[in-house]
């Protein structure tokens, strides 16, 4: 019995800086969380630029093909629908 005190009460020291440290964390995840949320718009519509560009040859020029340019556009934007679908459901997680 004698030593289940002082071990118990070690046991409660090493504990109490542990949930102190849970708080840090969860603030640096909302800072990082944050500082996504700013980027992410720019991000995306620099990657459906280049989107554009690349599928841009379909309608102009010699070889145009407007049902292939079309059809790759709309495959693009399909897949960054589904991209941001996902990340603002991943951001709507609360930490």
């Amino acid at each position: 019995m004698k030593k289940s005190i002082p071990m118990l009460m070690g046991l409660l020291f090493t504990a109490t800086p542990t949930f102190a440290q849970i708080g840090g964390i969860e603030d640096s995840v909302n800072d990082v969380s944050d500082t996504i949320r700013n980027i992410f718009p720019i991000i995306l519509g620099v990657i459906f630029l280049i989107g554009f560009l690349f599928n841009a040859g379909h309608f102009f020029g010699e070889n145009a093909d407007l049902k292939k340019g079309i059809t790759r556009v709309l495959v693009f934007v399909l897949i960054a629908g589904a991209v941001v679908g996902i990340f603002t459901y991943l951001i709507t997680i609360v930490v």
